[in-house]
């Protein structure tokens, strides 16, 4: 079946820069796209590309969607090396109604929230605390290890009973470093969740031999950014924790088929996505991440504008 195809591109603006060990990230730019049948059903879907994580870069998903010249046939024909275009069309073939989407609101109670990097940690959790959050997550591998190890052994005796904290190194890790970080987690089990990609992905077995020599755990997620990656870590041994960016990863009910079957330990993450996005991660979080931890999808706070009314003007466009 053929389908009409329209799109647009927006730029939103964090409140304050996302410092990680891949750069300085200040703007989340990405595709919404709306495909239409012959019955007046509309279905949304969102690109939100991740290069640095392995995805196609937004300008190869717009010449991707310049070249469907308005028209849209099947998902199977889209290139795998255009994972978030996978999942957008996907999403979008999978919503088709009357009406546009409205943002949901399924039943995952636990939500983990991204800190800042650095210092503005010690200040920033108190906020979310307040507002019932009890996971977070805090960039490390950004600054020298010395200054970030003394930032950390302020905010975990700040930290109050009953929180869990999440390390995010983003590969940027030295062995040496990672092994550093090991060490002092594990003299916090009851706060510390888990370290995530400590390492590069070219270290993989590096991190499989860490994640059976400490009691802290380890997630991979740089490591598995797409759905052959996951596959390949699966196979060779990986039986920690997956932390699956699923609006790159590529198609949905092929990450849903994997999960499934392997009944693997999933953390869903965001990649601050749109509702668009977020709606059909979350449907997918609901009934595959590991109920026993929080999804990664704390991340509103880092934009100021109100999505609502940003998505009722998106609307109109389309």
């Amino acid at each position: 079946m053929q389908y009409n195809f329209s799109f647009y591109s927006y730029k939103r603006h964090f409140c304050q820069p996302l410092k990680t060990s891949h750069g300085v990230w200040e703007v989340r730019e990405g595709i919404i796209i709306c495909l239409s049948d012959n019955s007046g059903n509309l279905g949304f879907g969102e690109i939100a590309p991740l290069p640095w994580f392995g995805s196609e870069s937004l300008t190869q998903a717009l010449k991707f969607c310049q070249g469907l010249c308005g028209k849209f046939s099947e998902v199977e024909a889209i290139p795998s090396d255009l994972p978030c275009c996978q999942f957008a069309f996907e999403s979008a073939l999978n919503t088709l109604s009357p009406s546009p989407p409205l943002p949901l609101s399924p039943s995952l109670p636990l939500y983990s929230y991204l800190l800042p990097a650095g210092e503005d940690v010690l200040v920033k959790w108190r906020d979310i605390w307040d507002n019932g959050g009890r996971t977070f997550k805090w960039k490390i591998g950004v600054n020298q290890i010395d200054k970030e190890i003394k930032i950390f052994e302020r905010l975990i005796n700040l930290l109050p009973e009953g929180v869990k904290l999440r390390l995010d190194a983003n590969g940027g890790l030295t062995v040496d470093n990672a092994i550093e970080w090991l060490k002092l987690c594990d003299r916090y089990p009851n706060k510390i969740e888990f370290i995530e990609q400590p390492l590069s992905i070219k270290n993989f077995a590096r991190m499989l031999d860490l994640s059976k020599r400490f009691s802290t755990a380890i997630a991979l997620d740089e490591s598995v950014s797409s759905l052959i990656q996951l596959e390949d870590c699966y196979r060779f041994g990986w039986r920690s924790i997956f932390v699956i960016k699923a609006a790159i990863v590529g198609s949905p009910s092929r990450l849903s088929q994997f999960i499934a079957e392997n009944a693997i330990d999933v953390v869903f993450s965001s990649v601050f996505e749109t509702s668009i996005g977020r709606n059909t991660v979350l449907n997918l979080a609901a009934k595959l991440n590991n109920p026993s931890r929080a999804v990664g999808f704390g991340v509103s706070h880092w934009f100021n504008e109100d999505e609502e009314e940003w998505l009722k003007s998106l609307w109109n466009y389309l």
